[in-house]
Protein backbone atom coordinates (compact mmCIF):
# COMPACT_ATOMS: atom_id res chain seq x y z
CA UNK A 1 0.00 0.00 0.00
CA UNK A 2 1.22 3.26 -1.02
CA UNK A 3 2.29 5.43 1.88
CA UNK A 4 0.28 8.45 2.68
CA UNK A 5 0.45 11.91 5.12
CA UNK A 6 -3.53 13.60 5.39
CA UNK A 7 -3.62 16.90 6.34
CA UNK A 8 -6.32 18.75 7.57
CA UNK A 9 -6.90 22.60 7.88
CA UNK A 10 -9.41 24.58 9.60
CA UNK A 11 -11.91 25.56 7.83
CA UNK A 12 -10.21 29.09 6.66
CA UNK A 13 -8.34 29.49 3.21
CA UNK A 14 -5.45 31.04 5.19
CA UNK A 15 -5.30 27.39 6.77
CA UNK A 16 -5.13 26.13 4.08
CA UNK A 17 -2.91 27.67 2.38
CA UNK A 18 -0.33 27.09 5.08
CA UNK A 19 -0.83 23.07 5.05
CA UNK A 20 -0.61 23.06 0.95
CA UNK A 21 3.03 24.41 1.45
CA UNK A 22 3.39 21.50 4.21
CA UNK A 23 2.16 19.24 2.02
CA UNK A 24 4.91 20.47 -1.13
CA UNK A 25 7.67 20.51 1.41
CA UNK A 26 7.16 16.98 1.77
CA UNK A 27 6.77 15.83 -1.75
CA UNK A 28 10.11 17.81 -2.61
CA UNK A 29 11.97 15.69 0.31
CA UNK A 30 9.75 11.89 -0.11
CA UNK A 31 8.56 12.12 -3.27
CA UNK A 32 7.37 8.27 -2.32
CA UNK A 33 4.80 9.75 -0.08
CA UNK A 34 1.47 11.34 -1.08
CA UNK A 35 -0.61 13.83 0.48
CA UNK A 36 -4.13 13.68 1.07
CA UNK A 37 -6.11 16.76 2.07
CA UNK A 38 -9.12 16.67 3.64
CA UNK A 39 -11.22 19.60 2.72
CA UNK A 40 -13.96 21.39 5.40
CA UNK A 41 -15.23 24.68 4.07
CA UNK A 42 -17.93 27.30 5.18
CA UNK A 43 -19.48 29.71 3.29
CA UNK A 44 -17.58 33.58 3.79
CA UNK A 45 -14.10 30.58 2.43
CA UNK A 46 -15.80 29.01 -0.10
CA UNK A 47 -14.40 31.08 -2.84
CA UNK A 48 -11.47 31.59 -2.08
CA UNK A 49 -10.65 28.21 -1.42
CA UNK A 50 -12.45 26.41 -4.41
CA UNK A 51 -10.16 29.14 -6.71
CA UNK A 52 -7.35 28.22 -4.40
CA UNK A 53 -7.59 24.09 -5.02
CA UNK A 54 -8.70 24.72 -8.93
CA UNK A 55 -5.34 26.29 -9.07
CA UNK A 56 -3.63 23.81 -7.79
CA UNK A 57 -5.09 21.23 -9.71
CA UNK A 58 -3.18 22.79 -12.87
CA UNK A 59 0.18 22.06 -11.33
CA UNK A 60 0.40 18.59 -11.81
CA UNK A 61 1.47 18.25 -7.60
CA UNK A 62 0.70 14.52 -6.41
CA UNK A 63 -1.75 16.04 -3.56
CA UNK A 64 -5.27 14.94 -4.12
CA UNK A 65 -8.24 16.70 -1.93
CA UNK A 66 -11.38 14.68 -0.15
CA UNK A 67 -14.48 16.94 0.71
CA UNK A 68 -15.98 16.47 3.70
CA UNK A 69 -19.92 16.82 3.63
CA UNK A 70 -20.96 20.52 4.05
CA UNK A 71 -22.29 21.70 7.67
CA UNK A 72 -24.26 24.47 7.07
CA UNK A 73 -24.35 27.03 9.85
CA UNK A 74 -26.57 30.75 10.23
CA UNK A 75 -23.37 33.24 9.45
CA UNK A 76 -22.82 35.75 11.67
CA UNK A 77 -24.57 38.80 11.55
CA UNK A 78 -21.51 40.97 10.85
CA UNK A 79 -18.74 40.12 8.29
CA UNK A 80 -15.85 41.65 10.83
CA UNK A 81 -17.14 39.59 14.03
CA UNK A 82 -14.48 37.73 14.87
CA UNK A 83 -16.05 35.95 18.03
CA UNK A 84 -19.10 35.22 16.37
CA UNK A 85 -16.61 33.59 13.40
CA UNK A 86 -14.77 31.57 16.94
CA UNK A 87 -18.17 30.35 17.94
CA UNK A 88 -19.34 29.39 14.23
CA UNK A 89 -15.66 27.49 13.85
CA UNK A 90 -16.03 25.55 17.15
CA UNK A 91 -19.18 24.53 15.93
CA UNK A 92 -18.32 23.33 12.80
CA UNK A 93 -15.27 21.45 14.05
CA UNK A 94 -17.46 19.43 16.51
CA UNK A 95 -19.90 19.04 13.91
CA UNK A 96 -17.11 17.57 11.70
CA UNK A 97 -15.36 15.14 13.48
CA UNK A 98 -17.28 12.31 12.61
CA UNK A 99 -16.95 12.93 9.06
CA UNK A 100 -13.26 13.12 9.53
CA UNK A 101 -12.91 9.69 10.89
CA UNK A 102 -14.57 8.21 8.30
CA UNK A 103 -12.65 9.91 5.86
CA UNK A 104 -9.34 8.39 7.68
CA UNK A 105 -10.91 5.14 7.85
CA UNK A 106 -12.00 5.54 3.55
CA UNK A 107 -8.23 6.56 3.06
CA UNK A 108 -6.91 3.75 4.99
CA UNK A 109 -8.33 1.11 2.89
CA UNK A 110 -6.07 2.02 0.17
CA UNK A 111 -3.10 3.99 1.64
CA UNK A 112 -0.76 3.17 4.23
CA UNK A 113 -1.60 6.65 6.83
CA UNK A 114 1.41 7.31 8.24
CA UNK A 115 0.63 10.40 9.97
CA UNK A 116 -2.14 13.00 10.39
CA UNK A 117 -1.31 16.69 10.57
CA UNK A 118 -3.95 19.15 11.56
CA UNK A 119 -4.29 22.82 12.59
CA UNK A 120 -7.94 21.86 14.35
CA UNK A 121 -7.21 21.17 17.46
CA UNK A 122 -7.71 16.77 18.52
CA UNK A 123 -10.29 16.77 15.27
CA UNK A 124 -11.37 13.03 16.45
CA UNK A 125 -11.09 10.57 19.39
CA UNK A 126 -11.33 7.52 18.00
CA UNK A 127 -8.39 5.54 19.11
CA UNK A 128 -8.95 2.58 16.91
CA UNK A 129 -7.92 4.18 14.06
CA UNK A 130 -4.19 4.19 15.62
CA UNK A 131 -3.19 7.61 13.05
CA UNK A 132 -0.77 9.36 14.94
CA UNK A 133 -2.01 13.25 14.84
CA UNK A 134 0.74 16.02 14.71
CA UNK A 135 -1.09 19.91 15.26
CA UNK A 136 0.27 22.34 13.01
CA UNK A 137 0.15 25.74 14.53
CA UNK A 138 -0.18 27.86 12.01
CA UNK A 139 1.23 31.33 14.26
CA UNK A 140 4.65 31.44 15.84
CA UNK A 141 6.14 29.28 18.46
CA UNK A 142 5.07 32.13 21.24
CA UNK A 143 1.85 31.69 20.35
CA UNK A 144 1.97 28.04 21.19
CA UNK A 145 3.58 28.78 24.19
CA UNK A 146 1.11 30.69 25.40
CA UNK A 147 -2.22 28.78 24.54
CA UNK A 148 -0.09 25.93 26.03
CA UNK A 149 0.52 28.05 29.36
CA UNK A 150 -3.69 28.85 29.19
CA UNK A 151 -4.39 26.04 31.60
CA UNK A 152 -1.91 27.72 34.10
CA UNK A 153 -3.08 31.33 34.32
CA UNK A 154 -6.70 30.50 34.30
CA UNK A 155 -5.74 28.67 37.43
CA UNK A 156 -4.17 31.90 38.79
CA UNK A 157 -7.06 34.24 38.70
CA UNK A 158 -10.79 34.60 38.54
CA UNK A 159 -10.61 37.79 36.60
CA UNK A 160 -10.85 37.82 32.70
CA UNK A 161 -7.76 39.13 31.06
CA UNK A 162 -9.21 42.70 30.10
CA UNK A 163 -10.21 43.39 33.19
CA UNK A 164 -6.51 43.08 34.53
CA UNK A 165 -5.64 45.53 31.76
CA UNK A 166 -1.70 46.56 32.24
CA UNK A 167 -0.96 43.80 34.86
CA UNK A 168 2.16 41.98 33.34
CA UNK A 169 1.66 38.23 32.43
CA UNK A 170 5.19 35.83 32.69
CA UNK A 171 4.81 32.94 30.12
CA UNK A 172 7.27 30.46 29.68
CA UNK A 173 9.09 31.82 26.73
CA UNK A 174 7.81 34.86 26.20
CA UNK A 175 8.73 38.81 27.51
CA UNK A 176 6.16 39.80 29.96
CA UNK A 177 2.87 40.78 28.16
CA UNK A 178 0.18 43.37 29.47
CA UNK A 179 -3.06 41.27 29.95
CA UNK A 180 -4.99 42.98 27.67
CA UNK A 181 -2.70 42.17 24.87
CA UNK A 182 -3.74 38.46 25.17
CA UNK A 183 -5.38 37.22 21.71
CA UNK A 184 -9.00 38.87 21.30
CA UNK A 185 -10.81 35.97 22.04
CA UNK A 186 -9.09 35.09 25.04
CA UNK A 187 -10.29 38.49 26.66
CA UNK A 188 -13.49 37.95 28.34
CA UNK A 189 -13.44 34.75 30.47
CA UNK A 190 -17.33 34.61 30.76
CA UNK A 191 -17.44 34.40 27.27
CA UNK A 192 -17.81 31.24 24.68
CA UNK A 193 -14.94 31.67 22.76
CA UNK A 194 -12.60 31.48 25.87
CA UNK A 195 -13.36 28.64 27.11
CA UNK A 196 -13.03 27.19 23.40
CA UNK A 197 -9.45 27.87 23.04
CA UNK A 198 -9.40 26.91 27.04
CA UNK A 199 -10.71 23.20 26.30
CA UNK A 200 -7.87 23.07 22.69
CA UNK A 201 -4.81 24.38 24.91
CA UNK A 202 -5.90 21.42 27.04
CA UNK A 203 -5.96 19.01 24.28
CA UNK A 204 -2.65 20.21 22.98
CA UNK A 205 -0.36 18.06 24.39
CA UNK A 206 -2.29 15.08 23.86
CA UNK A 207 -1.10 15.01 20.21
CA UNK A 208 2.10 13.63 18.83
CA UNK A 209 4.03 16.54 18.01
CA UNK A 210 3.89 20.16 17.23
CA UNK A 211 4.95 21.22 13.86
CA UNK A 212 5.37 25.05 14.06
CA UNK A 213 6.51 27.36 11.19
CA UNK A 214 9.38 29.19 12.75
CA UNK A 215 13.10 28.43 13.09
CA UNK A 216 15.21 28.35 16.10
CA UNK A 217 17.48 31.67 15.44
CA UNK A 218 13.96 33.81 15.56
CA UNK A 219 12.07 32.63 18.48
CA UNK A 220 14.96 30.16 20.50
CA UNK A 221 13.22 31.31 24.31
CA UNK A 222 9.75 29.94 23.00
CA UNK A 223 10.56 26.85 21.40
CA UNK A 224 12.84 25.87 24.10
CA UNK A 225 9.96 26.68 26.95
CA UNK A 226 7.98 24.33 25.24
CA UNK A 227 10.45 21.38 24.03
CA UNK A 228 11.19 21.80 28.34
CA UNK A 229 7.87 21.25 29.26
CA UNK A 230 7.96 24.80 31.22
CA UNK A 231 4.88 25.76 29.20
CA UNK A 232 2.67 22.60 30.71
CA UNK A 233 4.07 22.28 34.26
CA UNK A 234 3.26 18.66 35.90
CA UNK A 235 2.66 17.47 32.43
CA UNK A 236 3.81 15.28 29.22
CA UNK A 237 4.78 17.18 26.17
CA UNK A 238 5.23 16.41 22.78
CA UNK A 239 7.93 16.91 20.50
CA UNK A 240 8.57 20.31 18.90
CA UNK A 241 9.49 20.66 15.12
CA UNK A 242 9.99 23.83 14.50
CA UNK A 243 10.59 23.68 10.58
CA UNK A 244 10.25 27.47 9.46
CA UNK A 245 10.27 29.49 7.58
CA UNK A 246 8.25 28.36 5.04
CA UNK A 247 6.84 30.73 2.74
CA UNK A 248 3.17 30.69 0.03
CA UNK A 249 4.30 30.63 -3.17
CA UNK A 250 3.23 33.72 -4.81
CA UNK A 251 1.65 32.33 -7.92
CA UNK A 252 -0.96 30.53 -5.69
CA UNK A 253 -1.66 32.90 -3.09
CA UNK A 254 -2.48 35.01 -5.82
CA UNK A 255 -4.93 32.80 -7.51
CA UNK A 256 -6.83 32.84 -4.04
CA UNK A 257 -6.76 36.55 -4.07
CA UNK A 258 -7.23 38.07 -7.66
CA UNK A 259 -5.45 40.71 -9.89
CA UNK A 260 -2.34 40.61 -12.26
CA UNK A 261 -3.36 44.07 -13.28
CA UNK A 262 -2.63 44.73 -9.47
CA UNK A 263 0.84 43.06 -9.24
CA UNK A 264 2.28 44.14 -12.50
CA UNK A 265 0.98 48.07 -11.08
CA UNK A 266 3.05 47.29 -8.06
CA UNK A 267 6.03 46.01 -9.26
CA UNK A 268 6.52 48.31 -12.49
CA UNK A 269 5.91 51.17 -9.92
CA UNK A 270 8.66 49.98 -7.47
CA UNK A 271 11.11 49.36 -10.38
CA UNK A 272 11.23 53.19 -10.58
CA UNK A 273 12.18 53.77 -6.80
CA UNK A 274 15.12 54.05 -5.24
CA UNK A 275 16.60 51.58 -3.43
CA UNK A 276 15.28 50.45 -0.10
CA UNK A 277 13.47 53.84 0.00
CA UNK A 278 9.80 52.53 0.34
CA UNK A 279 7.53 52.04 2.97
CA UNK A 280 4.86 49.33 1.55
CA UNK A 281 1.75 49.11 4.22
CA UNK A 282 -0.38 46.34 4.38
CA UNK A 283 -3.05 44.72 6.80
CA UNK A 284 -3.85 41.01 5.94
CA UNK A 285 -7.28 39.72 3.87
CA UNK A 286 -9.31 40.77 7.00
CA UNK A 287 -7.39 43.80 8.08
CA UNK A 288 -9.75 46.85 7.86
CA UNK A 289 -10.03 50.27 9.43
CA UNK A 290 -12.64 52.75 9.63
CA UNK A 291 -12.84 56.15 7.10
CA UNK A 292 -11.66 58.46 9.78
CA UNK A 293 -8.26 56.02 10.51
CA UNK A 294 -7.95 55.77 6.75
CA UNK A 295 -7.71 59.52 6.62
CA UNK A 296 -4.93 60.04 9.59
CA UNK A 297 -2.70 57.75 8.10
CA UNK A 298 -2.89 59.39 4.75
CA UNK A 299 -2.09 62.85 6.67
CA UNK A 300 0.91 60.68 8.60
CA UNK A 301 2.59 59.45 5.24
CA UNK A 302 2.15 62.71 3.52
CA UNK A 303 3.62 64.69 6.40
CA UNK A 304 6.49 61.82 6.92
CA UNK A 305 7.74 62.47 3.06
CA UNK A 306 8.83 59.07 2.77
CA UNK A 307 8.12 56.71 -0.42
CA UNK A 308 5.17 54.29 0.51
CA UNK A 309 3.39 51.86 -1.35
CA UNK A 310 -0.10 51.61 0.51
CA UNK A 311 -3.13 48.71 0.04
CA UNK A 312 -6.66 50.18 1.35
CA UNK A 313 -9.44 48.34 1.79
CA UNK A 314 -13.12 49.32 1.94
CA UNK A 315 -14.10 51.01 5.15
CA UNK A 316 -15.14 49.44 8.06
CA UNK A 317 -19.13 48.94 7.52
CA UNK A 318 -18.91 49.71 3.72
CA UNK A 319 -20.76 47.09 1.76
CA UNK A 320 -18.48 47.80 -1.10
CA UNK A 321 -15.90 44.80 -1.95
CA UNK A 322 -13.59 48.11 -3.52
CA UNK A 323 -12.68 51.10 -2.45
CA UNK A 324 -13.60 54.26 -3.50
CA UNK A 325 -10.16 56.25 -3.20
CA UNK A 326 -11.74 59.73 -3.61
CA UNK A 327 -13.83 59.32 -0.91
CA UNK A 328 -11.95 57.83 1.69
CA UNK A 329 -8.81 59.61 1.31
CA UNK A 330 -8.39 63.83 2.01
CA UNK A 331 -9.33 65.48 -0.59
CA UNK A 332 -5.94 66.23 -3.30
CA UNK A 333 -4.03 63.62 -1.34
CA UNK A 334 -3.48 61.28 -4.42
CA UNK A 335 -2.55 64.42 -6.39
CA UNK A 336 -0.26 65.71 -4.46
CA UNK A 337 1.90 62.00 -3.55
CA UNK A 338 1.35 61.34 -6.29
CA UNK A 339 5.20 61.48 -7.42
CA UNK A 340 6.11 59.24 -4.22
CA UNK A 341 3.36 57.26 -3.59
CA UNK A 342 1.28 54.64 -5.17
CA UNK A 343 -2.05 54.00 -3.51
CA UNK A 344 -3.99 50.30 -4.63
CA UNK A 345 -6.93 49.16 -3.78
CA UNK A 346 -7.78 45.84 -1.84
CA UNK A 347 -4.69 43.42 -2.84
CA UNK A 348 -1.09 43.52 -3.58
CA UNK A 349 1.36 40.67 -4.25
CA UNK A 350 2.95 40.93 -0.90
CA UNK A 351 5.54 38.38 -0.84
CA UNK A 352 6.76 39.67 -4.23
CA UNK A 353 6.70 43.29 -2.91
CA UNK A 354 8.51 42.55 0.50
CA UNK A 355 11.21 41.19 -1.98
CA UNK A 356 11.79 43.76 -4.07
CA UNK A 357 15.12 46.09 -3.70
CA UNK A 358 13.05 49.23 -3.15
CA UNK A 359 11.22 48.24 0.11
CA UNK A 360 12.88 49.10 3.09
CA UNK A 361 10.46 48.57 5.49
CA UNK A 362 6.52 47.33 6.35
CA UNK A 363 3.59 48.99 8.71
CA UNK A 364 2.21 45.58 9.14
CA UNK A 365 -0.65 44.12 11.42
CA UNK A 366 1.65 41.19 12.89
CA UNK A 367 -0.32 38.03 11.54
CA UNK A 368 2.46 35.51 11.18
CA UNK A 369 2.72 34.92 7.24
CA UNK A 370 3.08 38.46 6.89
CA UNK A 371 5.89 38.88 9.79
CA UNK A 372 7.22 35.57 8.16
CA UNK A 373 7.97 36.99 4.91
CA UNK A 374 9.05 40.22 6.32
CA UNK A 375 11.80 38.39 8.14
CA UNK A 376 12.53 36.01 4.59
CA UNK A 377 13.36 39.04 3.56
CA UNK A 378 15.32 40.97 5.82
CA UNK A 379 12.53 43.68 5.67
CA UNK A 380 12.11 46.00 9.56
CA UNK A 381 8.43 46.62 10.19
CA UNK A 382 6.33 48.50 12.35
CA UNK A 383 4.09 46.68 14.20
CA UNK A 384 -0.10 47.72 14.23
CA UNK A 385 -1.75 44.56 15.62
CA UNK A 386 -5.60 44.82 14.60
CA UNK A 387 -7.02 41.53 15.83
CA UNK A 388 -6.80 37.78 17.08
CA UNK A 389 -3.86 36.67 18.36
CA UNK A 390 -1.77 39.65 16.94
CA UNK A 391 -1.18 42.31 19.99
CA UNK A 392 0.86 39.23 21.48
CA UNK A 393 2.59 38.77 18.52
CA UNK A 394 3.47 42.36 18.30
CA UNK A 395 4.85 42.32 22.00
CA UNK A 396 7.05 39.54 20.92
CA UNK A 397 8.29 41.08 17.33
CA UNK A 398 9.42 44.16 19.11
CA UNK A 399 10.61 42.70 22.73
CA UNK A 400 12.02 39.58 22.33
CA UNK A 401 13.08 39.74 18.66
CA UNK A 402 13.70 43.37 17.78
CA UNK A 403 12.76 43.31 14.77
CA UNK A 404 9.65 46.57 14.57
CA UNK A 405 9.21 49.49 16.20
CA UNK A 406 5.70 49.47 18.36
CA UNK A 407 2.84 51.93 16.89
CA UNK A 408 1.35 53.43 20.14
CA UNK A 409 -1.95 52.30 19.96
CA UNK A 410 -4.99 54.13 20.74
CA UNK A 411 -5.97 53.86 24.52
CA UNK A 412 -9.66 52.50 23.57
CA UNK A 413 -11.04 50.30 21.11
CA UNK A 414 -12.70 53.41 19.36
CA UNK A 415 -10.15 55.53 19.05
CA UNK A 416 -7.88 55.85 16.09
CA UNK A 417 -4.13 56.06 16.05
CA UNK A 418 -3.31 59.30 15.53
CA UNK A 419 -1.71 60.81 11.87
CA UNK A 420 1.09 62.15 14.46
CA UNK A 421 1.84 58.45 15.37
CA UNK A 422 1.47 57.39 11.84
CA UNK A 423 4.34 60.18 10.93
CA UNK A 424 6.67 59.32 13.42
CA UNK A 425 6.43 55.50 13.21
CA UNK A 426 7.13 55.88 9.57
CA UNK A 427 10.16 58.24 10.40
CA UNK A 428 11.52 56.34 12.54
CA UNK A 429 11.50 52.98 10.68
CA UNK A 430 12.68 55.17 7.17
CA UNK A 431 15.36 57.71 8.95
CA UNK A 432 16.49 57.35 12.36
CA UNK A 433 18.87 55.21 13.48
CA UNK A 434 16.24 53.23 15.34
CA UNK A 435 15.09 51.88 12.12
CA UNK A 436 18.83 51.42 10.71
CA UNK A 437 19.46 49.53 13.62
CA UNK A 438 16.38 47.43 13.17
CA UNK A 439 16.97 47.15 9.19
CA UNK A 440 20.70 45.68 10.21
CA UNK A 441 19.22 43.13 12.27
CA UNK A 442 16.25 42.00 9.98
CA UNK A 443 19.39 41.12 7.13
CA UNK A 444 20.95 39.55 9.77
CA UNK A 445 17.74 37.75 10.71
CA UNK A 446 17.12 36.85 6.85
CA UNK A 447 20.70 35.33 6.59
CA UNK A 448 19.88 32.96 9.77
CA UNK A 449 16.47 32.32 8.22
CA UNK A 450 18.08 30.88 5.00
CA UNK A 451 20.99 28.84 6.87
CA UNK A 452 18.36 27.06 9.07
CA UNK A 453 17.25 25.43 5.68
CA UNK A 454 20.87 24.63 4.35
CA UNK A 455 22.06 20.89 5.26
CA UNK A 456 22.75 20.51 8.54
CA UNK A 457 20.76 23.48 9.44
CA UNK A 458 18.34 23.34 12.30
CA UNK A 459 14.83 23.72 10.72
CA UNK A 460 16.29 21.04 7.90
CA UNK A 461 17.15 18.77 11.46
CA UNK A 462 13.86 19.54 12.86
CA UNK A 463 11.67 18.67 9.26
CA UNK A 464 13.99 15.02 9.10
CA UNK A 465 13.07 13.84 12.93
CA UNK A 466 9.74 15.11 12.11
CA UNK A 467 9.42 12.34 9.17
CA UNK A 468 11.82 9.92 11.14
CA UNK A 469 8.84 9.81 14.09
CA UNK A 470 6.37 8.87 11.39
CA UNK A 471 7.87 5.63 10.44
CA UNK A 472 7.98 5.01 14.09
CA UNK A 473 4.23 5.42 13.96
Amino acid sequence: MKETIVLYPSASSHHMVSLVELGKLIIQHHPHLTITILVSTIPSEASATSSYIDHLSKTNLPISFHSLPSIHLPPPQHSHDIQAQIVNASKLILLTAPHVVDSLRTISLSSSVLALITSVVHPYSDDTLNIPTYYYCTSCASTLALFLYLPTLHGQTTKSFKDLGSTLLHIPGLPPIKASDMPQPLLQRDDPTYHFFLNNASSLPKSKGFIVNTFDSLEPLAIKAIADGACVPNGLIPPVYPIGPLITDAKDRASASSSSDASSECLDWLDTQPSRSVVFLCFGRKGTFSEEQHEKIAIGLERSNQRFLWVVKSPQGSTTTEPNLEVILPKGFLERTKERGLVVKSWAPQSEILSHEAVGGFVTHCGWNSVLEAVSHGVAMVAWPLYAEQHANAVVLVEEMKLAIPINMATSSEEEVSSEEVETSVRKLMELEEGKILRKRSLDMRAMARAAWTSGGTSFAAFSNLVASWKLG
